[in-house]
């Protein structure tokens, strides 16, 4: 045995360790107030974050000082103060920030929820259902997809695609598919307030959430959501279909592919925004690769078990497979319109 190899890798697992034991802390101070206090209030030491939330001093403290260790907090020795950098509170505090990371410890604690129900599919092969998963497991990754949305999807995403914000400024007709909360419908449907958008979802407690979500945002006067499944899906005359973070999880995309295709007018697109992924799993073995390969084993293969077909795509497919998917449901053109680190946009036609 190396000693050295041995202490590196040693070292790599107390990082991650250290980021596995906060996940509670970090949920805990989003729920009770400590990084919004700090970044309004501060710098503060341990008594005035404890005294300005209502909260116990000694557990604000030992709190802090988790914080302060993993370098998710800022500590002056010479006050005793803690404080977030602008950093820190893109990531921590400010929940319209294109890299706000709360909602993904969140999805973290879901994971663990799930486990005993993913452990025994294990054994079965049996898919695990999206709305039969612990905790609030849609409510957390609807949160955790959002930031990125709002940061891209009306400005950088849309305009990618050929012609479609022309579409959609003069009146077009939308069907957002796999929309789960209604983050992505009501941002265009506020967007655009010509065109007509419809979201789609299977699961019934998500579109109950996107109604509340409309009616607490504005988007109503345009939009309307309906309980439907991606192969399913009421109407033929779309000038654009989107799925958000959501082909990977069906249990037959092939065929809701060939729905889309049949849904669309004759110079409709569909608009496939996915994890992002290389065609081989060396090319993924990155941090991300690593986030989305764990969400994939807890929640999108278990999720596409569970249905009809269960083609457990993963959300690590990569454009080559997901391109077999497209154009094996009928269409002639795919291309990849834009990317970020952590999504691919595909846009196909014909």
């Amino acid at each position: 045995m190396d000693e050295h190899k041995l202490n590196t890798f040693l070292g790599q697992i107390l990082q991650d360790l250290g980021g596995a034991f906060g996940i509670a802390l970090v949920r805990i101070g989003r729920q009770l107030g400590l990084y919004e206090a700090l970044l309004t209030r501060g710098p503060l030491n341990s008594g005035a974050l404890a005294q300005g939330t209502g909260l116990a001093e000694r557990y604000v403290r030992e709190w802090l000082s988790y914080h302060a260790a993993s370098n998710y907090i800022s500590y002056d020795p010479a006050t005793q103060r803690f404080s977030l950098t602008p950093e820190q509170a893109a990531v921590f505090a400010d929940e319209n920030s294109p890299v706000y990371m709360v909602d993904a410890f969140d999805a973290a604690a879901a994971y663990l929820g799930n486990q005993d129900k993913v452990q025994a599919a294990f054994r079965t092969g049996d898919g695990v259902g999206w709305g039969r998963q612990t905790i609030c497991l849609f409510c957390a990754v609807a949160r955790f997809f959002r930031p990125g949305y709002m940061a891209n999807l009306i400005d950088n995403w849309l305009p990618a695609l050929n012609g479609v914000v022309d579409k959609l400024d003069n009146g077009a007709k939308v069907a957002d598919v796999g929309c789960g909360h209604g983050y992505t419908t009501v941002m265009m449907a506020n967007a655009f307030p010509r065109s007509e958008f419809v979201g789609f979802d299977f699961h019934s407690e998500s579109i109950k959430e996107a109604r509340k979500h409309a009616e607490a945002h504005g988007g109503t006067d345009n939009v309307r959501f309906e309980v439907a499944a991606a192969a399913d899906y009421p109407g033929t005359d779309y000038d654009l279909v989107t799925f958000f973070d959501c082909l990977h999880d069906m249990g037959d995309p092939t065929g809701a592919a060939a729905h889309v295709r049949r849904s669309l007018k004759p110079d409709g697109c569909w608009m496939i925004v996915e994890p992002f992924a290389h065609d081989t799993l060396e090319e993924n073995i990155n941090p991300v690769g690593r986030l989305y390969y764990a969400a994939s084993t807890m929640v999108c293969v278990p999720a596409s078990l569970d249905q009809e077909v269960g083609a457990a795509l993963g959300a690590q497919a990569g454009e080559r497979r997901l391109r077999e998917v497209v154009m094996g449901g009928g269409f002639r053109t795919l291309r990849r319109a834009t990317e970020t680190p952590f999504n691919l946009v595909l846009e196909a036609t014909g």
